[in-house]
């Protein structure tokens, strides 16, 4: 099983609406071979709380005009690390410091990466591996 097309079209959308917002080290992976309830894993991250409130901001309000709401939303008042479900997605926005002690990436690492399709951006060049790797 991989991750739907609309799943993965969420997770880009969630993807440029983060880069817009100067997000750092975007990356997406497909973890629906590992776990039950999501598709894929958005993971974001920014240097300070201020900056993750903004990308959650903007990733809500961008997916919002195609009438998606989180069904859940954690951490919003501590700014460090914010959790949007969107049922098949879930996008984590951390500050840098809790990224690197929490490495998720570390934890679904032998889950396949997902283009974002951003472009020559580089939080893309973070996130984007090609499906020959």
């Amino acid at each position: 099983m991989t991750a739907t097309s609309s799943s993965i079209a969420i997770a880009r959308t969630a993807a440029k609406a983060a880069a817009d917002k100067i997000a750092q080290d975007i990356v997406a992976m497909d973890v629906s071979e590992r776990l039950a309830l999501a598709d894929v894993f958005l993971i974001a991250s920014a240097p300070s709380e201020r900056q993750v409130n903004a990308i959650v901001d903007g990733i809500e309000e961008e997916l919002a005009k195609q009438d998606l709401r989180p069904v859940r939303r954690e951490g919003r008042s501590g700014g460090r690390w914010v959790l949007l479900d969107y049922a098949d997605v879930v996008i984590h926005v951390q500050h840098e410091e809790d990224r690197v002690f929490y490495a998720l990436e570390r934890l679904w690492k032998d889950c396949p990466v997902v283009d974002l399709e951003l472009g020559d951006d580089a939080s893309a060049k973070a996130g984007a591996v090609s499906d020959s790797e």
